[in-house]
């Protein structure tokens, strides 16, 4: 459980680390439920104030418990092994799937041979691992909900219920990119179920995370919504719910419901520098679950509309330098060749401001709009070009399975003398036969353009919508933007199979 979250494959990370919940959801102790001072009559208080704080104080969460966790189950799953190794629930190994988001984790994090911090020495099953990881029940006829990554390459699925028995269940589909997965019970038709909320949950809103930490079925701990829209870096789709109920490995796939019993959230990910919960934990927010589950059970798989582009944030310089008003929207670095967006004309440098009627804060949100409307669905896109809005028109594709690689250029630039640019910290070459661009071929370590993360070998392709072929053709164009008193300019950068926009300042040179 692992992804840039850690869950059912919950690995253990150590050094500012996110952990997947393969289990996972803390909270706050009991004691903040009571408070830290004994209320009595005979102290401070009135008996009239006395009783007004007894009747503020939080009730329990019995009733709620009682209620939901019936519908709460323990997942186990058997996995060939076939991969990397990372140390799982209950000590046991876990798979770490090539390519998946907790190999890049993992990685990211430095685990030893990609695993989640398990010793060396530790004896290992061989031919296959155990892990574990929870669920919920949402209907009576046996579906169930839990993470993709804990049901992810499973020869065999066990669930146990709360009432102690246990069932085989099958995967209906699940979805890599938002790390859901939808399995099915069958043999009753009388199965404990809860709904998911319709309600967007507040943040400091109290909430119970209820699952199978570290193999201990049933457990309930309790917290409040900490944040909403969290990015955690797992992928494009990022929306999550931050929570301080205590959540730890094998809570993963688990529910955090509301007061009210509604299911507001599925576990996925903590935060951990020690592998264990430190009360900052992150569940995937119903609207996206319902989303994702109506799909998987009707196809088992997830279809997502696509415009084709690659797009970036619009930060206050690439603001500035573009004559926007404020820092928001999605740059549009590149559209893909044939792509919607390149048919409906959206260009590189253009601004999505809006989809719809909506507004497009930034470019993760275009992102997860984009993702949720059904492939062959017209879209208007408002877009801001040359100083102004424009109104787009375009039929959404779908998401293709792999994205299309970019061809890299593959070929050493040599360095002509008298090109370097020190009011932006850059030396510059221009492109073989042929190329586009100018190649940069010297970052200064102290100048703006590393700051902004250029590296050498990276193609600047044109600078304020103008195209640049010669170091010459650079400073003729920074030249006329110092004369027309621009602060800074808008680039287009190449950097391997990437395409970006960086805004540079102009300094005083």
């Amino acid at each position: 459980m692992t992804s840039p979250f850690s869950a059912a494959k919950c690995g253990i990370l150590s050094t500012r680390k996110f952990a997947l919940l393969a289990t996972t959801v803390a909270g706050l102790s009991a004691f903040a439920l009571i408070g830290t001072t004994a209320l009595s009559p005979n102290s401070h208080f009135s008996t009239a104030a006395y009783a007004q704080a007894v009747a503020n104080r939080p009730v329990g969460f019995a009733d709620i418990v009682e209620k939901v966790k019936p519908s709460v189950i323990s997942v186990r799953v058997k996995v060939a092994e076939t991969g990397p190794q990372i140390s799982g629930l209950n000590g046991e190994d876990m798979q770490v799937p090539p390519g998946s988001p907790f190999e890049f984790f993992f990685k990211r994090f430095g685990q030893p041979n990609g695993r989640g911090g398990q010793d060396q020495d530790t004896p290992r099953r061989r031919g296959f691992t155990m892990g574990q990881g929870s669920g919920f029940f949402i209907s009576a006829d046996g579906f169930a909900v839990t993470n993709n990554h804990v049901v992810e390459k499973a020869e065999t699925v066990e669930i146990t219920a709360d009432d102690g028995k246990t069932y085989n269940a099958k995967v209906i589909g699940a979805d890599p990119r938002t790390d859901l997965a939808l399995i099915k019970v069958d043999g009753r038709s009388d199965f404990p179920f809860v709904k998911l909320s319709e309600a967007t949950p507040r943040v400091g809103d109290w909430v119970l995370a209820v699952g199978n930490p570290f193999g201990l079925g049933g457990t309930v701990t309790a917290g409040i919504v900490s944040a909403r829209g969290r990015d955690i870096g797992a992928g494009p789709y990022d929306d999550f719910i931050q929570i301080d109920a205590p959540v730890n490995k094998g809570n993963s796939g688990g529910p955090t419901f509301d007061v009210d019993g509604n299911v507001i959230g599925v576990n996925t990910a903590i935060f951990s520098p020690s592998g264990g919960s430190v009360g900052i934990a992150f569940a995937i927010p119903a609207e996206t679950v319902k989303t994702v589950v109506a799909q998987l059970k009707d196809r088992g798989s997830v279809t997502r509309g696509w415009i084709g582009v690659q797009i970036q944030p619009v930060t206050r310089d690439i603001a500035d330098s573009l004559g926007l008003k404020t820092a928001e929207g999605a740059l549009v670095a590149e559209p893909q060749s044939g792509s919607p967006a390149a048919k409906a004309g959206i260009k590189s440098g253009d601004v999505i401001t809006r989809l719809n009627a909506d507004p497009v804060k930034d470019a993760r949100t275009l992102a997860r709009r984009i993702s949720s409307i059904p492939p062959g669905t017209t879209v208007k896109l408002t877009v801001f070009r040359n100083g102004k809005e424009d109104q787009v028109s375009l039929t959404l594709g779908e998401l293709p399975a792999e994205r299309q690689a970019k061809a890299d250029t593959g070929s050493e630039q040599r360095e002509v003398p008298g090109t370097g640019l020190p009011m932006l910290g850059l030396t510059l070459a221009p492109a073989e036969k042929g190329g586009e661009g100018v190649v940069v071929t010297r970052v200064d370590s102290d100048g703006p353009a590393a700051e902004r993360g250029f590296k050498t070998g990276d193609i600047i392709l044109d600078i304020s919508g103008a195209k640049v072929s010669s170091p010459a053709d650079v400073r003729k164009v920074l030249g006329d933007a110092k004369t027309s008193g621009k602060r800074t300019v808008l680039m287009r950068v190449k950097s391997g199979e990437a395409m970006r926009f960086v805004a540079l300042p102009l300094g005083n040179a």
